[in-house]
């Protein structure tokens, strides 16, 4: 079967990476979808669990493989999200310097009858940053669609990360290499 690949998601970093893999695909957006989860669940299913949702939330062709993600920052048992303001980012920030933290993201992989899921976790440290320089970071990339209030791929990760374990790709929000193996395995690819 040749499958119309459909990514649901608004992030271009993630349109960034699927256009790196080379593969068709369209975007499809559905907004409002509720990324509540239960009290409970493990770090690396928290992600997976919004990614079904998200999944859920749409309706497709019998030619249609949809693909959702949802991408968390796990830092002392706790989940830090997106921010809701530039002061919570300066905060997040300052919580993250001179710590090692994980970034996880729940892939699911939906089509009629099929629905796979996974995740993949890589772990990223942050050397030491100046209040000055977080400030300069959220004033001029404006981190508030981002987990943890940052991006790697922006002026923070090059001055900021020490050291990363897993996937850079998976930190921007899309575990790319992973996708690919299990796209394989499901005859997508």
């Amino acid at each position: 079967m040749n499958w119309k690949i459909i990514l649901a998601s608004n992030s271009p970093r993630r349109r960034e990476l699927m256009d790196g893999l080379g593969l068709p695909y369209e975007v499809r957006l559905m907004r409002g979808i509720d990324e509540t989860y239960p009290e409970g669940l493990a770090p690396e299913e928290i992600p997976i669990f919004i990614s079904r949702k998200k999944a859920s939330a749409y309706t497709l062709a019998p030619d249609e493989l949809l693909i959702t993600a949802d991408t968390i920052v796990w830092l002392d048992g706790q989940v830090m999200g997106k921010p809701h303001d530039e002061e919570d980012a300066c905060s997040m920030l300052r919580k993250l310097r001179e710590r090692t933290h994980q970034v996880i993201t729940g892939v699911t992989l939906s089509s009629i009858g099929i629905q796979h899921s996974f995740s993949c976790a890589s772990d990223v440290t942050f050397g030491p940053l100046t209040d000055n320089e977080i400030a300069h970071y959220v004033t001029h990339y404006h981190p508030l669609d981002k987990a943890g209030a940052y991006g790697i791929q922006e002026w923070i990760g090059y001055v900021g990360v020490t050291g990363l374990r897993g996937s850079y790709f998976n930190v921007m929000g899309l575990p790319v290499q992973r996708l690919y193996t299990e796209l394989k395995k499901l005859n997508v690819i």
